[in-house]
């Protein structure tokens, strides 16, 4: 639903096609509330989706409102919404599950709800780069006073990283293996450190990247290229690590950082796989046969926006640093080029004032 009333939001159209127009503003409708944007992260897939026009099997059809990172004030309520109030301060789950089927209510796994309501920000669903938006009101989160409007925000990455974390069986003393140094990866590592994990190896292709990572407590670095041979890459890894990783978390999306994780975890251990890169990719599946290394995927996160505010509300994550610039809605487009040249970390766009 929508009224007469219009807004500027970011809109992608297709490959390296993102528009700043005027949309509808829409009014909620059952089970929604409104929310006044205040902050959007770009993410890499929303990098991802812009210079591809695609992201995995999700092709750009129709165009849409970029934008699944955010946070923001409610300001109306939709049918039906008793769990929320006007004034009320809310994180985002971009994935709203229907909550009525088997792996949502049996599995418990509703992040891989078959009858998804939306995944806003990406192809058929609306974002939050926009002033106002409406989102399913079991999909918001209350934010602590203690917590700001942009850390509200950062819960989401933070989600992922926490994710990835419990899918790789991080526990106190592990030694990890991150694999891409962006704000995922970076998540990641805070996740990691916050699960126990007394050492944290990370490995990138951008060096300011990896500075930074250090200076966020991954324990040590590694700069590689894209072009280097995965088995090198591991046996450096290990080299550097003085073991194999007990847990392994590739965040970055290239084939050949996988493949290198795997060949560089532990026998009997996780690979964890985060990071979304082509469709299809080819990995040492001998390797991981007789060494019974679990690879095992991450879509989105289930009940990790609960654990991602208590690890910031007890001072056990600061998640603050990870915003390296801002922009305004109307400067959205200067943005995304800043965040698609890899400049900074997290690129936060302003859709409100906060």
């Amino acid at each position: 639903m929508s009224n007469s009333k219009m807004q500027l939001a970011a809109v992608i159209y297709g490959k390296d096609d993102l528009r700043m127009e005027e949309r509808p503003v829409p009014l909620p409708g059952k089970g929604e509330v409104q929310i006044a944007v205040a902050c959007v992260g770009i993410c890499g897939s929303d990098i991802h989706l812009l210079r591809e026009g695609a992201l995995g099997t999700m092709v750009i059809k129709e165009p849409f409102v970029l934008g699944h990172e955010f946070s923001g004030t409610v300001t109306s309520i939709g049918e039906g919404v008793t769990s929320l109030k006007i004034g009320d301060r809310v994180a985002t789950e971009p994935a709203a599950a229907c909550l009525k089927c088997e792996l949502c209510v049996v599995d418990g796994r509703y992040n891989i709800c078959r009858n998804r309501i939306t995944f806003c920000g990406t192809p058929g669903s609306d974002g939050g780069l926009r002033a106002v938006c409406c989102h399913p009101a079991n999909f918001c989160h209350r934010l602590p006073d203690s917590l700001t409007l942009e850390e509200g925000m950062l819960l989401e990455p933070l989600a992922v990283g926490v994710h990835g974390c419990e899918r790789a069986g991080i526990k106190p003393g592990s030694s990890v293996l991150v694999t891409g140094a962006g704000p995922i990866g970076i998540a990641t590592v805070l996740a990691a450190k916050a699960s126990g994990a007394t050492k944290v190896y990370i490995t990138d292709v951008l060096q300011h990247r990896l500075d930074f990572a250090k200076s966020v407590g991954a324990t040590h670095t590694l700069l590689v290229k894209a072009s280097d041979d995965p088995q090198t890459v591991a046996a450096k890894v290990k080299d550097l690590m003085g073991c194999e990783a007990e847990a392994s978390i590739e965040c970055s999306g290239a084939e050949e950082a996988l493949s290198m994780a795997i060949l560089a975890t532990k026998p009997g251990k996780v690979v964890a796989v985060v990071g979304i890169g082509n469709t299809n990719q080819t990995i040492p599946a001998f390797h991981a046969l007789v060494n019974e290394i679990d690879i095992c995927f991450c879509f989105a996160y289930k009940k990790c926006h609960e654990i991602a505010i208590e690890l910031v509300t007890s001072d056990k994550v600061d998640i603050k640093p990870l915003i390296t610039h801002r922009f305004k809605l109307d400067k959205a487009l200067e943005a995304f080029e800043l965040a698609r040249d890899r400049q900074g970390m997290k690129v936060a766009i302003a859709c409100n004032d906060y």
